[in-house]
């Protein structure tokens, strides 16, 4: 097993990651849904409506509850985040970097977008066209 093998097994340990339909749920019961995608990303694949994007790189001061840099939804630490990347790699390291902040319903969509659109679940084409940029 190679090196970064071994800490996404141990990242993922502490999350109670979620199936597509499952992160669908959560969301219509008000949780927040985040897209860390690259741009060219969301332009080739498309968006899921509601997704507030979130560049990888600002992810934590937009998400930490206690930061001045905060986006108005990240309102309590408590408040169930469901981050997403294209696979469901990247989102498992950063979702555990957010439980790490005190955020402790941090998690993330198994399988990621491509996942989420392959359950037939509502995607929207282009440029992200009803995504909320943040970052």
């Amino acid at each position: 097993m190679s090196a970064i093998e071994d800490l996404l097994e141990r990242r993922r340990r502490g999350l109670d990651r979620l199936t597509p339909a499952e992160a669908h749920a959560a969301v219509a019961r008000g949780a927040l849904l985040v897209d860390t995608r690259p741009e060219s990303y969301r332009v080739a694949e498309g968006a899921i409506p509601g997704a507030v994007v979130i560049e990888r790189n600002v992810l934590e001061w937009r998400l930490d509850p206690t930061s001045p840099d905060r986006i108005p939804e990240a309102d309590a630490p408590d408040r169930q985040i469901i981050v997403f990347c294209n696979e469901g790699y990247a989102s498992s390291l950063a979702a555990a970097g957010l439980r790490e902040l005190g955020l402790t319903r941090a998690t993330d969509l198994v399988g990621g977008f491509r996942a989420w659109a392959a359950a037939g679940l509502p995607v929207e084409p282009g440029a992200g066209d009803g995504a909320r940029p943040a970052g």
